[in-house]
């Protein structure tokens, strides 16, 4: 498995000295976001990572290997590219096999994550079980790979365009834990509250690591979802991005939109519903996001 690793120089370095990393997706970069912000905002991101004591490390598929840390070329590639199949577990090895451009989501980002040694990942918002998903069956890969790929994943909650309340549920039955930051309220991505709480409220960096080296120490495998909300002065009225919602769901079912086309079309429909005020709740949320998944790694190097 290591053979398809490659990592860039910064992350090559990182490793040898032993300094936290902190993994982060490609999809947010081909699918999550317009060009140029998609490419400026990963920069951004990277930049808060640094700063915060660890080293950034965005992956993707390129060419047959598992680029661990990319270049401004190739985030400028994956940025601009047309072609990037959005990848999850079961796309992982044909796209390494036949050598396309792959953007990993979370599910593949923590399996790669997991293969490098990196135990922190951080992201917008995880996938969860979509509205209507007792007749759809629609689920995202992510909360099965979250039950059992040791990779903490540190997200503003869950897109309030999935069933909160039921993404909730499978994640309990998998033995998931749910960890709040700041607050006992999981958040739901655009705004703070979801209505629903997580499981436990660890507010400081050392006592979220505490916790995730102890869950591992015990043999329990299976990663952890930190939920971070987007900072009040970024973050959207629940009231008003429900609406929102709702409306773009319903002009998704018209068009006849499934499968993985269905979160990238919301988020641009949401995206133009809001004048692009969730563009910036969006950029907001994954830069806060960086910092305390940067801060989570430096307090898990000190556990170890």
């Amino acid at each position: 498995m290591q053979s398809f690793l490659q990592f860039s120089p910064e992350v090559d370095a990182a490793r040898a000295a032993g300094k936290p990393i902190v993994a982060l997706e490609s999809t947010i970069i081909s699918h999550g976001m317009p060009y140029p912000q998609n490419v400026q905002t990963a920069r951004e991101v990277e930049a808060v990572i640094r700063d915060a004591g660890a080293v950034p490390a965005t992956i993707a598929i390129i060419d047959g290997r598992i680029c661990v840390g990319l270049s401004n070329e190739q985030l400028e590639l994956l940025g601009q590219s047309k072609d990037a199949m959005k990848v999850s577990r079961r796309d992982l090895a044909y796209v390494l096999a036949t050598g396309k451009l792959g953007a990993t989501t979370v599910a593949a980002t923590m399996i790669c994550a997991e293969l490098a040694g990196i135990e922190v990942f951080v992201t917008g918002g995880i996938g969860g079980v979509h509205r209507g998903a007792e007749t759809s069956f629609d689920i995202s890969a992510d909360l099965q790979e979250l039950a059992s790929t040791s990779v903490a994943v540190v997200c503003a909650g869950v897109k309030s365009i999935l069933d909160i309340g039921l993404t909730l549920e499978y994640l309990e039955t998998h033995g998931v834990p749910v960890v709040s930051v700041g607050q006992p309220g999981f958040p739901a991505f655009f705004t703070r509250e979801s209505g629903f709480d997580a499981d436990f409220q660890l507010d400081t960096a050392q006592e979220q690591a505490r916790f995730i080296r102890t869950k591992w120490q015990l043999g329990l495998k299976g990663g952890v979802v930190v939920s971070n909300p987007v900072p009040a002065e970024s973050a959207m009225r629940n009231d008003e991005i429900d609406g929102i919602i709702a409306q773009a769901l319903g002009e998704a079912g018209q068009q006849g939109v499934k499968g993985k086309a269905v979160t990238p079309f919301l988020l641009a429909r949401i995206k133009e519903l809001t004048g692009g005020r969730s563009l910036a709740t969006n950029i907001a949320l994954v830069k806060h996001n960086a910092l305390v998944g940067a801060r989570l790694a430096v307090a898990l190097a000190n556990e170890a």
